[in-house]
């Protein structure tokens, strides 16, 4: 396991019951580095949306457990976020809360001449995601997917 992947996951362990106690979702916890910075960044959600006070108070209450278990060795910048409304889908329960939903697909690779497909996921397993666009069904291996996220439409 990598030092990202042991971070992420213990840092999940802290913020699920504090997320959970507010009557939220964690959706992800990811630890990247960006612009030469390390940040440890939670996304919660509720129905109806998360708001700038939820954020607020799991991040007091997350920053105050991160003191005191003091596990990752580098300076960090924590976060704590909505998803947003094109989040992708990176967990089983993404994919089923998803069933039905307009889905964008970007593939690392062509597939028939394309990298970018867009339609309603119809289905999906640990290895593949099939959606239907234009009538047409599209499935997937999961590795060949770069990028899958609820689309927006308006």
């Amino acid at each position: 396991m990598s030092r990202r992947e042991e971070y992420e996951q213990k840092a999940e362990a802290l913020l699920t019951p504090i997320v959970n106690a507010h009557g939220f979702e964690l959706v992800d916890v990811e630890y990247v580095k960006e612009a030469g910075n390390w940040y440890l960044r939670g996304y919660i959600d509720k129905p109806g949306g998360i708001t700038v006070n939820d954020c607020e108070a799991v991040s007091r209450t997350f920053s105050d457990r991160l003191d005191e278990e003091d596990f990752i060795e580098d300076s960090y910048i924590m976060e704590i976020s909505s998803p947003g409304l094109d989040r992708p889908l990176k967990k089983e329960k993404d994919y089923a809360r998803s069933m039905g939903k307009l889905v964008e697909i970007r593939t690392y690779r062509p597939i028939e001449k394309r990298k970018e497909f867009c339609g309603v996921l119809t289905a999906y397993d640990s290895n593949s995601v099939t959606i239907e666009e234009e009538g047409a069904a599209h499935t997937f291996e999961k590795k060949e997917i770069a990028l899958i996220r609820l689309a927006i439409d308006f």
